[in-house]
């Protein structure tokens, strides 16, 4: 579940409770949870953290010996979780990297996945850019306005598709693609390049409106999500659409929300989000 909203919260605190460790020693529960890198992780041993990075739904750790830097991608997947000692999982079972620390306030960083679709990567810099080449499209928070219209322009499948894409648009999961969509007052099997230029600049606002209110409260704890500190996100509480079959259109159009599957599970209002596009 975790989304670009998730993983900007748990690298901003990781980057507050861990930049200028030093690693004691790292533990490894299952060897298929590092998909590359594993026979470098002694490196790591006695190398201290200078930085912390998001990237679509991954959070990056830098770290530096010996004049060296290496890189540990953490993918988050649907079910990932970065957690501090202090945030105890509820299932230690599915705790699959365990790097224990010194000279910080956080004596461990804990890697949780009990589907582990997400995996870990420990990389050297040539690898870390070859990764976030094949892996990441446009930054929706950093993406120009330019960008964003010749993305668009060029797509002639379906616009959610096109949000959910992280080759094209990285970190947009199904929850915020909803809560998008609904608030651009656009059909998710609208077909991307056929959007109107003035829609698809309301479009951009609402992309980069929704993803830092989001942020702000912390991301979305829908199901199994928490902070590396343990604390659930609250932006739950604001979607409009997303979970909602059945409620009365927050728009107060007169119309309920309805669940259609569509690129997964889709939650629209019919009469905001009209399916023939004949408002935008």
């Amino acid at each position: 579940m975790p989304e670009l909203p998730e993983a900007e919260v748990a690298a901003a605190q990781l980057r507050t409770g861990t930049v200028g460790a030093r690693v004691r020693e790292c533990w490894v529960g299952r060897s298929d949870i590092v998909r590359e890198g594993y026979q470098t992780l002694s490196w790591y041993q006695a190398s201290r953290i200078e930085a912390v990075q998001r990237h679509g739904k991954s959070v990056v750790l830098s770290f530096s010996r010996g004049g060296e830097t290496r890189f540990l991608v953490a993918e988050l997947g649907m079910t990932g979780l970065l957690l501090f000692h202090s945030a105890p999982a509820r299932y230690p079972q599915h705790t699959h990297f365990v790097m224990h620390l010194t000279e910080c306030r956080e004596p461990e960083l804990r890697y949780w996945n009990p589907r582990r679709f997400g995996r870990l990567y420990l990389l050297d810099a040539s690898g870390l850019e070859r990764y976030l080449r094949r892996r990441f499209g446009y930054e929706p928070l950093t993406m120009t306005r330019q960008e964003f219209t010749k993305l668009m322009a060029s797509c002639r499948g379906r616009l959610k598709a096109l949000l959910m894409h992280q080759q094209k648009i990285a970190g947009i999961g199904n929850i915020y693609a909803n809560e998008i969509l609904f608030r651009a007052g656009l059909h998710p099997s609208r077909v991307a390049s056929r959007v109107k230029p003035d829609t698809i600049n309301r479009l951009y606002d609402v992309i980069r409106d929704v993803l830092l209110e989001a942020v702000e409260f912390g991301g979305s704890s829908v199901r199994d999500y928490f902070a590396p500190d343990g604390t659930p996100g609250t932006y739950r509480l604001f979607h409009r659409v997303y979970g909602k079959a059945g409620a009365p259109c927050p728009n107060r159009c007169g119309a309920t929300v309805r669940r259609v599957m569509e690129e997964r599970s889709s939650f629209i209002c019919p009469t905001c989000q009209p399916r023939s596009g004949r408002r935008q």
